[in-house]
């Protein structure tokens, strides 16, 4: 089962090479009108000159949620009430011959694991829609430099097909081709939202009362931003960060929910046995007390 899992995890990271950087898939040529003021915005620069350029998103993206799985189950563990809960839960396996995970390690790995494979599937949703799609930046006129004065573009109504009337950059049109969902908002939710299930599914100390609600709109406060961000360069258009959002969501909830389970043990913990009900149980299985006449009709 592990080695099935280690495929599946190997495959979706091939896949998500293939659709960031090669040219394996094309990117749909959707049309345009020369005069769309939607499409006319200034050209904010690579994304490297960005304010929050891609290197540090996906460090921030990457490290913020694994730090937060690995000093809370540490901290778990430790605790004398949540370590039994543990090891109660999760059973030491054996991997091979000479491997043993302990309850600890199991949970870190798997929660871990479990986020990573999310954080690439997410990657592959967006780069389908985008190429799927083809959706225009909103700087997308600006870059593609089209001839104003020929006859495609003369009529203001006239709806432009053909891609090849842009005289710009190539690789810079290739990038304001997609637009469809925002990467940055997907990517940067789903962290946020799969962070904020396992510290309100976990963490459950009387002094968090307040840590919690801090930590976790902290996270999700910072993935809204960072939509806010992607409209206010006039790198995506506001639909485009609402899908993100919506398509970066519901990835954190299904995996949340349906795979992790909200972050609980594999095996759950046994309940203690219920008292049984004394009206459903047989007569003779009572204590006889004698009655008073009996004893005096006996004398």
């Amino acid at each position: 089962m592990l080695y099935f899992q280690l495929v599946i995890m190997a495959g979706t990271v091939l896949l998500a090479y293939y659709f960031e950087y090669t040219d394996t898939f094309q990117v749909h040529i959707q049309g345009f009108f020369c005069q769309d003021g939607n499409l006319m915005k200034p050209y904010p620069g690579t994304e490297d000159e960005s304010f929050i350029s891609p290197l540090v998103l996906y460090c921030v993206l990457a490290s913020t949620p694994t730090a937060i799985i690995f000093i809370g189950e540490i901290s778990m563990y430790f605790i004398k009430s949540t370590r039994e809960t543990l090891i109660i839960q999760e059973k030491t396996i054996l991997t091979g011959e000479c491997c043993y995970l302990n309850p600890l390690l199991r949970r870190i790995i798997r929660f871990i694991g479990v986020f990573a494979f999310g954080l690439f599937a997410t990657d592959i949703f967006v780069n389908a829609g985008q190429v799927v799609t083809g959706n225009l930046a909103p700087y997308f006129l600006t870059v593609c430099k089209p001839n104003y004065t020929g006859n495609d573009c003369r009529a203001h109504h006239q709806f432009i097909n053909n891609g090849n009337i842009c005289t710009g950059d190539v690789e810079v049109i290739e990038k304001a081709r997609r637009s469809f969902p925002s990467k940055h908002a997907a990517l940067s939710i789903y962290s946020a939202l799969y962070a904020t299930m396992y510290i309100t599914s976990t963490i459950k100390t009387k002094s968090s009362r307040l840590a919690k609600p801090v930590l976790c709109l902290g996270t999700l406060c910072a993935a809204f931003l960072t939509g806010l961000n992607r409209v206010s360069e006039y790198r995506n258009h506001c639909s485009d960060v609402i899908a993100g959002f919506i398509l970066g969501s519901a990835v954190a909830l299904f995996l949340g929910i349906c795979v992790v389970h909200n972050f609980k043990g594999s095996h759950a913990a046994p309940s203690k046995p219920k008292p049984e009900d004394p009206r459903g149980m047989p007569l003779m299985a009572f204590p006889r007390v004698e009655s008073p006449l009996e004893t005096l009709s006996a004398q």
